[in-house]
């Protein structure tokens, strides 16, 4: 059964505020899909746009997709890369990376975009770190709007993009009035983001700044209206985890190494530097008082 799940403001540096949809307390994973921010859109004129200082991450991947404007990603491996609409960057964190995201001095008027986390399995999260562009992603057309398939296989399209579990991430593109048939995998849960727009996912209304959970063991879903939307989805994510500030782990003891590998960030030989940011990196926050449990991709309920 599917179940809308409103989003919560918080900010993504000093300049930037962003609607965070995933994790949720009644949905904390769809596939390996464990962190969806939704920024924008925000005028950035006259402004410095997305300033965030380098920071450490383990065990996960982090996707960036924008709509509008530029990003500016600096890495500890050393990668240089400016993502623009279209475009995905895909840093693999393994083990530790540590990374900057930046508005160029030079930007365009207006900053729109999606940042998503993939969980690493097991068998994948202390693996070595590395960073991939892809400016050139498979899309297609169909009667009523377009797919560009980001992330996994859609449509019998496959992306480029490093996965290490079976999900799909997908962007699409409805034209006014558009009614369409998603086709979907029963082996899969999904969930939906509207970007900008408005639709009726099965009977149900969606606008921006929510997270519509459509559920599990699905043949496909029908969409209404106009819209640009992200379509998330993969097979169940089965690991516990325990994800604390930019970290994702499988213990507390995972997750305080990690904290004091980074410490105050100036260098870190797990993490490594960010050299060129124009400022300092960010200071890990203290560790809770209370020892972090690992938790399940979604809360259990007893009858």
């Amino acid at each position: 059964m599917s179940k809308l799940l409103p989003g919560r403001e918080v900010p993504l540096g000093k300049y930037t505020f962003v609607q965070r949809l995933l994790p949720q307390r009644e949905r904390r994973t769809v596939g390996a899909w464990c962190f969806l921010d939704h920024f924008g859109p925000q005028s950035v004129i006259n402004m410095p746009g997305m300033q965030v200082p380098p920071h450490p991450h383990m065990g996960l991947q982090t996707v960036t997709w924008l709509l509008e404007g530029e990003v500016l990603h600096r890495d500890s491996v050393g990668s240089l890369q400016t993502i623009h609409p279209g475009q995905l960057n895909l840093m693999t964190a393994g083990h530790g990376i540590a990374h900057s995201e930046e508005s160029p001095a030079e930007h365009p008027p207006s900053l729109h975009g999606l940042q998503l986390w993939v969980a690493l399995p097991a068998a994948a999260k202390d693996g070595t770190a590395r960073f991939d562009h892809h400016e050139n992603l498979p899309r297609t057309t169909f009667d009523g709007g377009a797919a560009t398939v980001v992330m996994g296989e859609f449509g019998g399209l496959t992306s480029p993009a490093l996965t290490f579990s079976p999900l799909v991430g997908v962007d699409l593109l409805l034209d006014p009035g558009a009614s369409i048939e998603l086709p979907l995998r029963p082996d899969f849960e999904y969930a939906m983001v509207v970007m900008a727009g408005a639709v009726s996912v099965d009977g149900t209304p969606v606008e921006p700044h929510s997270l519509l959970y459509l559920g599990e063991n699905l043949h496909s879903s029908r969409v209404q209206g106009g819209a640009r939307l992200f379509l998330i989805g993969g097979e169940p994510f089965a690991e516990e985890l325990v994800m604390w500030w930019n970290f994702v782990g499988r213990s507390h003891e995972d997750i305080a190494e990690a904290r004091a590998a980074w410490g105050d960030g100036e260098r870190s030989e797990r993490f490594g530097t960010v050299h060129g940011y124009a400022g300092a990196p960010l200071p890990a926050p203290a560790l809770p008082t209370i020892r972090l449990a690992p938790r399940g991709r979604a809360p259990v309920t007893t009858l």
